[in-house]
């Protein structure tokens, strides 16, 4: 990696809270501790978290990813990833007589008992969130006749539903929340009847990060996102932090950095997806720190998470 110039310094300032979540570190501990206790193969219905390093090392230590939940021999030990799955897909691992380990995120799995509450109720569901998630996938499954999915603002001017006095809205978990208002602010001007959940279902994480993300974007002339293509809220990062008016790219690893995004840029601002590990962050620190021929690195700390998710209690003792 070339540096720049014998010149220049650099200031690298990171958010903090950053990277992996209460969900997220649950649901890597549960394949971690299932390979540990029964050994390989052991079959994850989907990416465990959208992150290639992370599934990359858990395959390498015999984990089996697979996106269709026929694809597991009958009788084999699964686990269904943190985005969550319809029941439909429960079903059928019942009839193929898997043994299952629920790695969901206990806050998508709030999300569809929401679902299911209004569904009880004869209510039109509107689903805030992106229409190819698989987190969106897996709650559509749970009322699939009563779910709309909206993503938009314009999406709701078009709104059709069968009874205005009857209709509830649930989100995504790893939306923006800026977006997301300005659409439950349309809904609820469209249908002022609608009804919600009591508390937010954008998750604790998510939040968090898109804060410390807008407070970062204020300290900085680049910030960089670790994370993945498909990671929802790492997506939902760089939106955030361009939203401010500062320059910003997602990046998955150290090999990615490019010496043409430095030029004129005296502080860069590094945070992390909620599926990102802090060793690809370091790993980026690294990198840039050897691009420049003088750097200092402080920590931008917002708020201090302490949230945890207990384990399934087969897994709590090993």
């Amino acid at each position: 990696m070339t540096a720049i110039t014998s010149s220049d310094s650099i200031e690298l300032v990171l958010a903090s809270p950053r990277g992996f979540c209460a969900g997220v570190d649950r649901a890597i501990t549960i394949v971690e501790k299932a390979l540990q206790m029964y050994g390989s193969p052991i079959y994850v219905q989907h990416e465990i978290v959208h992150n290639k390093h992370v599934v990359q090392r858990l395959r390498e230590d015999g984990a089996i990813f697979v996106e269709n939940i026929s694809e597991i021999p009958e009788g084999s030990r699964a686990i269904y990833s943190a985005h969550g799955v319809s029941p439909a897909v429960r079903k059928t691992a019942e009839t193929r007589k898997l043994n299952v380990l629920d790695a969901t995120c206990p806050l998508v799995t709030k999300v569809h008992g929401e679902a299911q509450r209004y569904a009880q109720k004869d209510f039109t569901i509107i689903l805030i969130g992106h229409h190819n998630h698989v987190e969106v996938q897996g709650t559509v499954g749970v009322a699939p006749e009563r779910i709309v999915v909206v993503g938009t603002q314009e999406e709701v001017e078009t709104l059709e539903v069968p009874d205005e006095n009857k209709i509830g809205y649930i989100t995504q978990t790893t939306l923006s929340l800026d977006d997301t208002a300005e659409i439950i602010k349309a809904l609820r001007k469209r249908f002022p009847k609608i009804q919600g959940p009591a508390k937010d279902d954008i998750c604790y994480a998510t939040q968090n990060r898109q804060n410390a993300v807008k407070a970062l974007s204020k300290e900085v002339d680049l910030v960089l996102v670790v994370g993945a293509p498909n990671s929802s809220n790492s997506v939902r990062l760089v939106e955030v932090a361009k939203a401010t008016g500062v320059e910003a790219r997602r990046i998955e690893s150290a090999a990615e950095l490019n010496p043409e995004w430095f030029k004129r840029v005296r502080s860069i601002g590094i945070t992390a997806g909620a599926s990102a590990p802090e060793n690809i962050v370091q790993g980026i620190v690294s990198g840039l720190r050897k691009m420049f021929s003088s750097s200092k690195v402080r920590d931008l700390k917002i708020v201090q998470e302490d949230v945890t998710f207990a384990l399934p209690a087969v897994l709590r003792s090993a």
